[in-house]
């Protein structure tokens, strides 16, 4: 094993494996943020609570009235 490490250079292997890990982690949380269900910012359901009560809206007046 400890030839491995006469190829490759053990910093630059270091500073790119944390660079990668760093990268995949913030993506990941940046996905996260994105869903509805895993948002730790804006809470559960937040970008829901507008459209939810405009579909609430009805005017019983503008119903359509059945005549026989």
């Amino acid at each position: 094993m400890w030839r491995v490490w006469l190829l490759f250079d053990p910093r630059r292997v270091l500073v790119g494996l944390f660079v990668f890990l760093f990268t995949l982690a913030v993506l990941i949380h940046f996905i996260l943020l994105s869903t509805d269900r895993f948002n730790w910012i804006e809470g559960p359901g937040a970008r829901t609570a507008p459209a939810a009560s405009q579909m609430l809206d009805v005017n019983p007046a503008s119903a359509p009235v059945e005549r026989s």
